[in-house]
């Protein structure tokens, strides 16, 4: 007669066990994996082609007037510095006519009264038939040379010791060129007077990003230190050649006059320049992978991931505009497609 041993009856026991609850182990190892992911909709979206460059406000050169001083002489006195704001009538300096200068207007004068009364000797003369009328013709065309020297010397002001420049309206000293006690020749630009409300920025493009920009398109100016400044504008001039200093294309941008006042000369400015705007369908950007086949996206249909292959295009605002075999109201997968393979399951959470 066999004994069993309580080791063995104890075995048993835990085999039987076992027995019981594996078919619900081997149910849970058989069911078909998901992966949780987050999804938006395949919508038509308004996207823009944009191309960023930078740039510093700068005086519309159209509008701009150089203070000249027509003739040799000193400054005397100067009263405005660099940068600063004048009104129209304000006196800007004083200038010292050069002693050379005033004796050129004082020999002018002298041959000028010298061929006046030229002019009265002959006329007495030709009544009493002692002078012929080609004497008195000349006599008379040298009187009209004389004052026309006369007129031009008191054009570039040789004829007074000392003249205040006023501001011929208001606007900014966008230039200084002379300072007080300065002896300048004739023909000095002095300063140059920017008018305040007349303001360009002009922007430098890569060449292959200017040859696609026009004139009339639209410009979003952004102060770079002051981001809460912004200037909505347009392009006016795109330049036919390469800066020599930046080696960059210049594309001119007017501020508005309403938005001068709140910019400065000098600044920096950021423009983002449209280039393009088309109504497309358009997914995230993080909807969209790639590999050796190209551009795809993850479509939930029943549960489940299918792969689109699509083409891109335009990208804007965090969406890429796509096309093929996916269409308006699909739900593209955005946050977990990396774990993801063709026809999986998957489950839908909230972003």
């Amino acid at each position: 007669m066999r004994r069993h041993l309580p080791g063995c009856r104890a075995a048993a026991v835990m085999w039987i066990a076992w027995l019981a609850v594996s078919p619900v182990s081997f149910a849970a190892d058989t069911a078909p994996p998901s992966v949780l992911v987050q999804v938006a909709p395949v919508a038509r979206h308004s996207l823009k082609e944009t191309v960023t460059a930078f740039g510093r406000v700068q005086p519309d050169p159209d509008q701009a007037t150089s203070i000249t001083l027509k003739r040799a002489g000193m400054v005397s006195l100067l009263s405005v510095r660099l940068g600063q704001r004048v009104k129209a009538g304000q006196a800007l300096l004083q200038f010292d006519t050069a002693p050379d200068a005033l004796m050129q207007f004082q020999q002018a004068e002298a041959a000028a009264n010298f061929a006046r009364s030229d002019v009265e000797r002959v006329q007495r003369l030709f009544k009493e038939q002692l002078a012929t009328r080609e004497q008195l013709a000349a006599a008379r065309r040298g009187l009209r040379d004389a004052e026309a020297r006369l007129h031009a010397q008191r054009e570039v002001g040789n004829d007074r010791v000392k003249q205040v420049i006023h501001a011929p309206f208001a606007g900014i000293i966008a230039q200084l060129s002379v300072s007080r006690g300065q002896r300048v020749p004739a023909d000095t630009a002095a300063m140059l007077l920017a008018s305040h409300d007349a303001l360009v920025v002009p922007l430098g493009l890569e060449q292959e990003d200017a040859v696609r920009v026009r004139s009339g398109q639209a410009v979003a100016l952004a102060s770079v230190f002051r981001p809460g400044v912004r200037v909505a504008s347009r392009v006016g001039d795109v330049h036919a050649m390469v800066n020599p200093q930046t080696h960059l294309v210049d594309v001119y941008v007017r501020v508005p006059k309403k938005a001068a006042d709140g910019l400065v000369l000098g600044e920096a400015m950021r423009g983002v320049i449209t280039l393009n705007e088309k109504q497309v369908l358009a997914v995230p950007r993080s909807a969209v992978l790639r590999d050796d086949r190209g551009a795809y996206v993850f479509i939930v249909r029943d549960g489940r991931a299918h792969r689109v292959d699509v083409g891109t295009g335009l990208q804007a605002d965090g969406y890429v505009s796509v096309s093929g075999e996916i269409k308006e109201g699909d739900s593209a997968i955005t946050v977990g497609n990396y774990e993801l393979t063709d026809g999986m399951a998957v489950r839908e959470t909230a972003p």
